[in-house]
């Protein structure tokens, strides 16, 4: 599955958990690094707006759906993909590193989130060893100095997974910086996934999330901030769904 934002590309190109797993197994087993991305529809609002953003995400090695829209975009398109929130990947990517053996690296949020979400995730997940942490300053430039020295912490601590908790852009902004400064890390971008792993932020119960209306339950939670957003990721619809079913009509079903 695949968006198109002038004349470029950016695609999903992880289809499903068991792929991930392997994939990332393997990238651990040999010490290679990698970005990973999680596009949803508001990604999709910023990359058609953000030139930065759309260089960002097309320099990312693996992208997966984050949000229902994509993953019925997808099928619409003969394409289908998984659904894999950034939020609901922490626990997992843990559980990898720590039987893999690779230290994980928290850079985002605040110092607070960073210290409670290290404390639950190594109760949680047995073996797992959180080596470093860092919360940004507040005017945090992704491509900065305070990110080049954060890469070079990373690299000296010898991280191998490094979850990235600073919203778009700045968290795949950060990741694409990474890939070329610290190889060897792999960085995943998820947003507020350590702020749901530590209590800070409250997600929606799993019922309202089995019924697709999780954004809801967000947008209700802070009207003033989100209803723009999604008002926006609403508009752009249309467009994706077009997208999609001109992908379908030229390339045909996609083989099982």
């Amino acid at each position: 599955m695949h968006f198109v934002f002038n004349n470029q590309t950016v695609a999903v190109n992880v289809a499903d958990r068991t792929a991930l797993t392997k994939t990332l197994k393997r990238r651990f087993g040999r010490s290679e690094g990698f970005a990973l991305a999680t596009v949803n529809l508001d990604h999709l609002v910023k990359l058609s707006e953000n030139t930065a953003f759309l260089t960002a995400y097309r320099a990312q090695d693996f992208v997966v759906a984050d949000g229902r829209p994509i993953v019925w975009l997808s099928r619409l398109a003969g394409r289908p993909v998984e659904l894999m929130p950034g939020s609901d990947l922490v626990v997992p990517l843990c559980a990898l590193a720590a039987e893999a053996g690779v230290k994980v690296a928290f850079v985002g949020s605040t110092a607070s989130v960073l210290t409670q979400a290290r404390a639950e995730l190594m109760q949680r997940v047995r073996g797992l060893e959180v080596a470093y942490t860092h919360a940004p300053s507040r005017n945090f430039d992704p491509e900065g100095e305070e990110a080049r020295q954060i890469l070079a912490e990373l690299a000296e601590h010898d991280i191998g997974l490094c979850f990235i908790a600073l919203g778009a852009p700045k968290q795949e902004q950060f990741a694409q910086l990474g890939r070329q400064l610290a190889p060897a890390v792999g960085f995943a971008s998820i947003g507020a996934g350590l702020d749901f792993v530590a209590g800070a932020q409250t997600r929606a119960p799993r019922w309202v999330r089995g019924l697709a209306m999780e954004w809801l339950w967000r947008m209700l939670s802070n009207p003033m901030r989100l209803l723009p957003r999604y008002a926006k990721c609403f508009a752009i619809l249309p467009r994706q769904i077009l997208q999609a079913l001109r992908l379908r009509l030229r390339a045909g079903p996609a083989a099982d």
